[in-house]
C-alpha cells in the first residue's frame, strides 16, 4: 500500500551496495522510529546486489519502501542523483545503510527544516557528536581533513564530508555537482556549494557507528584521498575567490543547544 504523495513529508534515499546484513536491521529502525510519512529508496548499481532480497522481504509490511536501479553509472554519486529524480517529496534525507546512528537525529534535522532550513548536515565533531567503528584510517583522515577546512575556509560547518544530509528537493539541481562517483565525495561538494550559494544551513550533531552490524567497506585510501583533496583545494579556492572566508556564515542548530549555550 503506497503513502498519498500529498502526505509524503520526507524521502529517505540509501545508496547501497551488497548491504544485505545492515540493510535488513536499519529498515526495521527507520520503520520503528520515523512517525513522519515517509518513503524509503534503497538505491542500487547491479541486479544481483544482495540488498534487493532484503528489500523485498520487508516490502510487503513497509509502505513507501522501494528498491530504485541507479542506471547512471555505478558510484554514491549517481545514486543520489537516480535516488532524488525519484523522490516524491519535498524534502529528502541522504543516509548510509551501515549506520545506524543518524536515524536518531532525523526529528531535529526535519525540525531545523521546518524553521526554514534549505540544507541541514550531519556532524561528528562538534555539539556532542561521536564517531565509533570504521576504518581507523578513514576516521583520522576525516576527522583532521574536516578540522582544516573548517578553520581555513571560515564555513560554518564542522563536518562537510560527512554524508548524512537533508535537504530540499527544488535545491538540488541548483547545485550543479560535478565531482566523480568516488566514495561520498558528492556529500562535500554538497556542502560546499551549498554554503557558496549562501543556502540557509542547519547542523544537527550524530553519534555515528558505522558498520556496528558487520559488512565489508569499500574505503580505498589512495583513490579517496586524492580526490578528497582536490576538492578541498578547489573547495578553498572557490571560497576564497567568491570572498566568503571573511565571515563565517550563520548555521542554524537544534533549539537544545542553543539554550545549552545561554546557560
Amino acid at each position: 500500500m503506497e503513502i498519498d504523495n500529498e502526505k509524503l513529508k520526507l524521502s529517505i534515499l540509501m545508496p547501497v551496495f551488497n548491504e544485505g546484513i545492515n540493510l535488513k536491521t536499519m529498515l526495521h529502525i527507520l520503520r520503528a522510529t520515523i512517525d513522519i510519512p515517509h518513503e524509503v529508496l534503497v538505491v542500487y548499481d547491479t541486479i544481483d546486489d544482495d540488498s534487493i532480497p532484503a528489500v523485498a522481504a520487508v516490502q510487503r509490511h513497509y509502505p513507501g519502501l522501494r528498491a530504485i536501479h541507479n542506471q547512471r553509472g555505478r558510484g554514491v554519486a549517481n545514486a543520489i542523483r537516480s535516488g532524488v529524480a525519484a523522490a516524491r517529496a519535498d524534502i529528502i534525507l541522504v543516509i548510509a545503510a551501515d549506520d545506524i546512528g543518524p536515524v536518531l537525529a532525523v526529528d531535529e534535522m526535519i525540525a531545523l527544516m521546518d524553521q526554514g532550513c534549505d540544507l541541514v548536515s550531519a556532524t561528528r565533531y562538534a555539539h556532542g557528536g561521536r564517531v565509533f567503528g570504521g576504518s581507523p584510517i578513514s576516521r583520522l583522515f576525516s576527522r583532521t581533513a574536516n578540522k582544516l577546512f573548517y578553520w581555513l575556509s571560515g564555513f560554518s560547518l564542522t563536518d562537510a564530508t560527512v554524508g548524512i544530509k537533508m535537504f530540499r528537493r527544488d535545491i538540488f539541481h541548483k547545485l550543479n555537482l560535478e565531482s566523480r562517483p568516488i566514495g561520498w565525495l558528492i556529500a562535500f561538494e554538497i556542502a560546499i556549494k551549498a554554503q557558496l550559494l549562501h543556502l540557509n544551513i542547519g547542523e544537527v550533531p550524530i553519534v555515528s557507528i558505522n558498520r556496528f552490524y558487520g559488512g565489508k567497506s569499500s574505503f580505498k585510501p589512495g583513490p579517496w584521498i586524492m580526490e578528497y583533496s582536490k576538492w578541498f583545494v578547489k573547495g578553498l579556492i572557490q571560497i576564497y575567490a567568491s570572498g566568503a572566508w571573511r565571515s563565517r556564515a550563520s548555521l542554524n542548530i537544534p533549539k537544545r543547544l542553543s539554550e545549552a549555550r545561554k546557560r
